[in-house]
């Protein structure tokens, strides 16, 4: 539903990423979400979507409080976009969650989507049924990417985005999609760095975003 702002900076094999992946500061672990981990990994959603995001989704008469609730529901179940299913999760050698990446093929959006309206109907009040869609077919999409504040700048991004390809590979998706907002240069950069390309600008919840793409 929303593409992050990188907040920073497998085990799922090497590829066209090995000698960036190679270069990494922190070895991380990463596998999928489990219900257990909700409340962490909605947290680090949060930070990708950024506090002023997710203050609006709640609306004036609700809390970023309330709307953690919301995430944590969300990524509990199993047909939601934001799903543990959906949801890698990169700890270190202590068990710690670094990071986590949540990313679907793009044309589940419209179903994944359905909770998300659903929930915030019944929290909020408000309808996002006529949201627009920020994906389609042929799409691996990231959806949202954080880092942990402590362990940003270690090349965490890095691996949970080489995670993110090889998962796409293994789907026979041809391409892995995000969008970045233009006021992220820094962000661009570091995808640019990985492979992805420019595709072309679009607009979503108001905001000017840039599309990119790594062909798998």
């Amino acid at each position: 539903m929303f593409l992050l702002s990188l907040q920073a900076d497998s085990t799922f094999g090497l590829f066209p990423l090995e000698l960036e992946i190679t270069k990494r500061k922190m070895k991380v672990h990463i596998e999928q979400g489990t219900p257990d981990k909700a409340s962490h990994i909605a947290s680090l959603v949060m930070e990708a979507m950024n506090p002023e995001c997710c203050q609006n989704f709640a609306g004036p008469h609700h809390t970023l409080v309330d709307f953690h609730q919301m995430m944590e529901r969300l990524i509990k179940m199993d047909d939601s976009q934001y799903s543990y299913l959906n949801t890698m999760v990169a700890t270190n050698s202590e068990g710690i969650i670094t990071g986590i990446l949540v990313a679907y093929d793009g044309a589940k959006l419209k179903e994944l989507r359905r909770q998300f309206i659903k929930e915030a109907i019944v929290s909020f009040g408000i309808d996002y049924s006529a949201m627009d869609a920020e994906t389609e077919g042929g799409e691996f999409y990231i959806d949202s990417l954080a880092v942990s504040s402590n362990f940003r700048g270690k090349g965490i991004a890095k691996q949970l985005l080489a995670a993110a390809i090889e998962k796409a590979r293994e789907l026979g998706i041809p391409k892995v999609g995000l969008l970045v907002d233009k006021g992220n240069p820094r962000a661009e950069r570091l995808y640019a760095s990985i492979g992805f390309e420019y595709v072309n600008d679009t607009v979503w919840g108001g905001h000017g975003m840039r599309h990119f793409q790594y062909t798998v």
